[in-house]
């Protein structure tokens, strides 16, 4: 009975520590903003190599053909 009643107030977590990401992200950036305007450049640089590695996912390597497929794009 204990773990169906879990259950229920489950689908409320996920809203609730959204709800202490967001304050605890405001209480940062209200308190501490000169330090996170000291953290900024390197931000800037640590997205470039993170830009790169994520994004960089659609150039084409897997749109090559196979000898076996030119036939079928022939048609």
């Amino acid at each position: 009975m204990a773990l169906a009643s879990f259950k229920r107030r489950l689908p409320m977590t996920k809203p609730a520590l959204i709800a202490i990401y967001a304050l605890a992200a405001a209480f940062l950036l209200y308190w501490h903003w000169r330090h996170v305007l000291d953290a900024l450049p390197f931000l800037v640089v640590l997205a470039c190599p993170l830009m790169h590695l994520f994004m960089h996912h659609g150039h084409g390597h897997h749109h090559e053909r196979r000898p076996d497929d030119a036939e079928k794009h022939d048609v």
